[in-house]
């Protein structure tokens, strides 16, 4: 029961983070990841929030997974794009509503940035160590490297590809941001899955 409770904890918690790291790169203005990129291309075209917009392309995504696995939708994927979306929505609003970007130059917004892609990618770490519940984006990876045979890394880099020319449609908040997310968040993420795991191994129930 305590390491039910333990994963629990590792999901919220990772999302809060995750969540602020892209809040974050949205307000450096030197560009997110492509999936961010096309959420705040929408949000740009069409209004609504980008939290909002996290959440409708979430479930667009599920719905693929579903048809294309031939399987009942993921509910706990969908609670996953529900959360994420709020918490974009929230830690915006917190850093807009506050100025914390009052007065920006291209050195606070690097610093923005970098703080961005070390908040999500401890966030994504320490979901991951939850693994809990699919997000919809790695799911259709998986998704896609079924139908394909391709691997999951040309899955992942062709997607992103596509992802960042229907942002750039939009109008999407492509940059050099989203140069440097895509280098270095994976050996973020790896490094953060190290601490993260050792950490865990203290914590958990014996004979868990």
């Amino acid at each position: 029961m305590l390491r039910i409770w333990q994963r629990g904890l590792y999901y919220s918690l990772g999302i809060i983070i995750l969540t602020l790291g892209i809040a974050l790169t949205i307000e450096s203005h030197l560009g997110t990841s492509p999936f961010d990129a096309l959420l705040v291309g929408l949000y740009r075209s069409f209004g609504l929030t980008i939290g909002s917009w996290e959440i409708v392309v979430g479930l667009t995504i599920i719905l693929f997974n579903a048809a294309a696995q031939r399987k009942r939708p993921e509910l706990l994927a969908l609670a996953t794009s529900l959360l994420t979306g709020i918490g974009i929505d929230l830690w915006l609003w917190i850093i807009r509503s506050n100025d914390l970007m009052l007065s920006p130059n291209l050195m606070a917004q690097i610093l923005c940035l970098l703080a961005g892609i070390l908040f999500a990618s401890l966030g994504i770490a320490i979901n991951l160590q939850a693994d809990f519940a699919p997000n919809p984006f790695d799911r259709m990876m998986l998704v896609v490297r079924k139908l394909t045979g391709w691997t999951i890394t040309t899955s992942r880099v062709l997607i992103s590809i596509l992802l960042v020319i229907v942002a750039a449609l939009f109008g999407g908040a492509i940059g050099v941001g989203t140069i440097l997310i895509t280098l270095l968040s994976g050996p973020a993420i790896h490094g953060f899955m190290n601490l993260v795991n050792r950490l865990d191994q203290r914590l958990a129930p014996a004979g868990s």
